[in-house]
């Protein structure tokens, strides 16, 4: 089967997807000749194989670049230099990882971008240059590195550093993936790949007919492998004539071993400079630990961050390139810093590229839904595989201590939850993936000592179910019936939901057969810095490896989980970044999407919807920049001061330590979570400013029930019902308070004064309401949590329709906003260009006087019990033009976020 995909592969167009028909023709021609020689194949299998890897797709990538210092290079290296590393790395993604042809030539393209941007190991002088890769949460950017530094072993660079993390194993399992990928040997036995003696060749350097290259690795993926003085005397080859490659953890004492190491074999006595060995350091989670987070700059910076940059200052050639899914702290780097010590800090000056992902990436987006700011794009509709927690805080209270202990018997939720991975086990091993690893994640508590007693507890509940299960006679009976009702009750509708292709529907007694092997090999461990136990995947890559795992903190970032399925997570934080990090369940899951589930509380589910909006509008961000040729420290300024700076990291990551940045410049705030019990104050607000608008401005309506609009109001207007506007604390990134005062700071230096308001009414409305006088259709959104009552708020998408952002453009700016949205569309090589220009074109084509608030009176579905009197609830979009005098109209937040904080337990690193 594996010939036979390569020659299919090898059939169909190699610069764009295939069409469905090309992909039929080719199958049909390469089993016409295989059969014709002997080969006994199944021809619907193959057809489906080609199918599902030529189904992927992934779009290109882009960035904001600064070419000052640049000298371009890489076309013409392409010929003059043997490319020997990547292509033995390409023919293993190929090859043994089977990854999809067209996810392998988008890595080729991003990797070669990003290299490009590097400098020519070969450039004499000196030279440095220092960029940064966003790209998904487990979304293969270990991956997308190892091509690159394989790309930049071939092109020159000779010392290259990756920094993997704070903890051990993240550093072990980072090792060994590169030991797979680039070395091509295990460095538990060797050092070199040409070393003397028996050669223990792993990944790609085990592939038949792979060429063997030289190069070698100091560190080894053991537990204990990591650089430091023994290691330093230990080696005993030359740098310089052969790349050599470190994987270190993120330790200022290894990165100054290092540092001191490297000088003494190959620095110059009298400046302490290393001197044409060029330095390529990759810093994975760019944002964990390299950042400084001294609250003054010019003070001398934190330990590990100063040690990367010393590290960086004692090469005359250096590159950095930073890879994070969480860039926010990155972005709050003062790019002007220069200490006399450490040199420069690792801003990334010279380039930001965002990484899109592969289309069959299960990422936040389709986790938890995403509302699209663009109406040519759809919404992105949440898988049905998150189920609700409620009843935890009796067993395990989310503010509990490290001395605490969790109550006696488990919640019936993570009962439920060990089930679905026991019946996730069952089910995989019913689809033919027998020899597979499975994961589940308890994470409940960052203490250690708590962890272990939740340990022994699962433990205990497990070694129940298997003795269970195997009484034939007593409890047996009730704990199959038990599974059976889980299975049909959640995963049959569930997997219903999902294309028949994507997940292979199976019965109960399929699944029942594979309880008992599938019980028998699951094993609990706990994962943190004090435990014992160990993640083996690799040990155990023959016959898979069935864990639960039970952490904190080291789950929480970079530390891959193999074949996740299942995931119990009660853990609160206050950052954006760390909720992402933690959301270990993203990734790939092959052929068994459907059985995946996350069991977390409402309030957590809510603030991921939050997160990744926040995250699609940074990306969304880079790519409209990037479309204006703008660089990284415009980008860096213009985030500094958006109001996606929030809560997006730990205030002392962020320059300006507590105190936060804000400008709503080129923003489109709009309400999403309303407070169910500011109903009516929201709809006094608002009869209020229908009055203030009537008394200074003609009103305009075109159609019974449609739109009022008024123009030429004054900026103060729009201020007052910002202020009087009650918000839900939920809704995070709209303060109606913030935003009023910046309406305030703005028309201070003379911008936003010459607004439009606009009503928005629905003329389809079959419940015509009485505003103030003005009679308008109320509009539909539908609610996102079926029990809103019950929460107290009403949380939807979008209350925004997009074209309404268009409202009060004239002709000139509307033509300029579509040429806008066409040009990013043909970047993004999109085939057409979109209907209606997204919310950024349009704005960024607005006056500096010409605001737009639009406000939405929405019908709230009504239940037996409702008062028919009841208003309706308000919803508001503001769209505003890009200011001129941002650094004049920033509104510094500081302890009000503090205090209107929901989520209040403190990022503690653990033991």
């Amino acid at each position: 089967m594996a010939k036979a995909t390569r020659l299919v592969l090898g059939f169909l167009p190699q610069d764009r997807q295939p069409r469905p028909e090309e992909v039929q023709n080719a199958v049909n021609a390469i089993f016409g000749m295989l059969a014709a020689q002997g080969e006994n194949l199944d021809r619907d299998q193959l057809a489906k194989e080609i199918e599902a890897m030529t189904a992927v797709f992934q779009e290109r990538s882009l960035a904001l670049v600064d070419p000052k210092g640049h000298e371009p290079w890489l076309p013409e290296a392409k010929n003059d230099r043997a490319w020997d590393f990547w292509e033995r790395y390409r023919r293993y993604l190929e090859d043994i990882v089977n990854l999809p042809p067209w996810v392998v030539r988008r890595l080729d393209q991003s990797s070669d971008e990003v290299l490009s941007q590097l400098e020519d190991p070969r450039r004499s002088g000196p030279w440095r240059r220092q960029g940064l890769v966003i790209g998904q949460v487990q979304s293969g950017k270990t991956g997308q590195y190892i091509g690159l530094a394989a790309k930049a072993v071939d092109a020159g660079y000779r010392f290259v550093v990756v920094l993997a993390g704070i903890h051990n194993d993240l550093r072990s399992q980072t090792q060994l993936r590169i030991d797979e990928g680039l070395l091509g040997f295990d460095t538990q036995h060797q050092n070199r790949s040409n070393a003397d003696g028996r050669s223990r060749a792993i990944g790609a350097g085990a592939m038949p007919l792979a060429k063997k290259l030289d190069i070698a690795s100091p560190t080894s993926s053991a537990e204990k492998g990591d650089f430091g003085l023994a290691t330093a005397k230990a080696i005993n080859f030359p740098l310089g004539s052969f790349p050599v490659v470190l994987v270190v953890k993120k330790h200022y004492k290894i990165l100054e071993y290092l540092r001191n190491w490297v000088i003494d074999v190959h620095g110059t006595e009298d400046e302490k400079v290393v001197k044409d060995l060029p330095l390529f350091v990759i810093d994975d989670e760019a944002d964990n630990a390299s950042i400084n987070t001294v609250r003054d700059p010019e003070a001398d910076p934190t330990k590990t961050n100063a040690a990367i940059r010393r590290l960086m200052k004692s090469f005359d050639k250096a590159a950095y390139v930073g890879y994070t899914a969480t860039p926010f702290a990155n972005i709050y780097i003062d790019p002007e810093v220069d200490h006399d010590v450490a040199g420069e800090d690792l801003f990334p000056y010279s380039f930001i590229r965002s990484l899109p992902s592969p289309s069959n990436y299960l990422g936040p987006e389709r986790v938890f839904g995403l509302q699209v700011d663009d109406e040519d794009e759809e919404d992105v509709e949440p898988l049905p595989l998150v189920r609700h927690v409620d009843d935890a805080d009796a067993w395990l209270p989310a503010k509990h201590r490290s001395g605490d202990s969790p109550g006696e018997k488990l919640p019936q939720s993570l009962r439920d939850a060990i089930f679905s991975f026991v019946l996730a086990c069952a089910a995989r091993r019913a689809r033919g993936q027998t020899k597979v690893h499975n994961s589940m994640l308890v994470h409940v508590t960052r203490f250690t000592a708590v962890q272990t007693l939740v340990r022994d507890q699962v433990d205990d509940h497990l070694r129940l179910i298997v003795d269970m299960i195997r009484d034939r006679y007593g409890k047996g009976p009730e704990l199959r019936a038990e599974l059976r009702a889980l299975w049909e009750r959640d995963f049959v509708p569930t997997t219903e939901k999902f294309p028949a292709d994507e997940a292979q529907r199976l019965t109960w007694e399929q699944v029942s057969e594979q309880l008992l092997p599938a019980l028998r090999k699951i094993q609990v461990k706990t994962v943190n810095g004090t435990s014992k136990d160990a993640l083996d995947y690799y040990e155990n890559r023959r016959n898979g490896l069935s864990v639960i795992a039970i952490g904190g903190q080291k789950l929480s970032r970079g530390l891959t989980l193999d074949g996740l399925t299942v995931s119990y997570y009660l853990r609160v934080s206050k950052t954006y970044d760390t909720l992402l990090q933690m959301g270990r369940w993203f990734g790939y899951r092959p052929g068994y999407e459907d059985v995946c589930r996350l069991y977390t509380t409402p309030a957590l589910e809510d603030a991921y919807v939050e997160v990744t909006a926040a995250t699609d509008e940074l990306r969304r961000e880079v790519e409209e920049m990037a479309a204006l040729s703008l660089t990284p420290k415009e980008f860096g300024l213009k985030v500094r001061s958006s109001s996606l700076g929030l809560t997006v990291t730990a205030a002392n990551k962020m320059r300006q330590s507590a105190k936060i940045l804000l400008s709503y410049s080129g923003e489109g705030p709009e309400t999403v979570i309303f407070k169910l019990g500011a109903i009516e104050t929201n709809y006094r607000a608002l009869e209020t400013l229908v009055r203030r608008l009537d008394s200074v401005a003609e009103p305009v309506s075109e159609v019974p029930g449609g739109n009022v609009q008024w123009g030429g109001v004054p900026p103060e207007i729009v201020s007052e019902f910002l202020y009087s506007y009650e918000a839900d604390r939920m809704a995070q990134r709209v303060r109606p308070r913030l935003i009023a005062k910046y309406v305030e700071q703005c028309a201070k230096v003379g911008e936003l004064g010459n607004w439009t308001v606009c009503l928005v009414g629905s003329t389809t409305s079959k419940t015509p309401q009485d505003i103030a006088g003005h009679t308008v259709g109320l509009v539909t959104r539908k609610a996102l949590n079926d029990g809103f009552r019950a929460e107290g708020r009403y949380t939807i998408r979008r209350v925004l329709s997009p074209p309404d952002e268009l409202i009060d453009l004239d002709e000139a700016q509307e033509a300029a906003a579509r040429e806008a949205a066409r040009k990013a569309a043909a970047q993004k090589e999109k085939a057409s260009a979109p209907k209606n220009p997204a919310g950024p074109h349009i704005r960024r084509q607005r006056r500096t006087d010409q605001g737009l608030l639009l406000i939405y009176p929405i019908e709230l579905p009504k239940s037996d019990d409702d008062d028919e009197s009841m208003a309706p609830l308000v919803g508001f979009q503001v769209s505003f033009p890009h200011s001129e005098y941002q650094s004049k109209t920033e509104y510094i937040a500081n302890t009000i976020w503090l205090q209107e904080d929901i989520y209040t337990i403190d990022e503690e690193d653990e033991g």
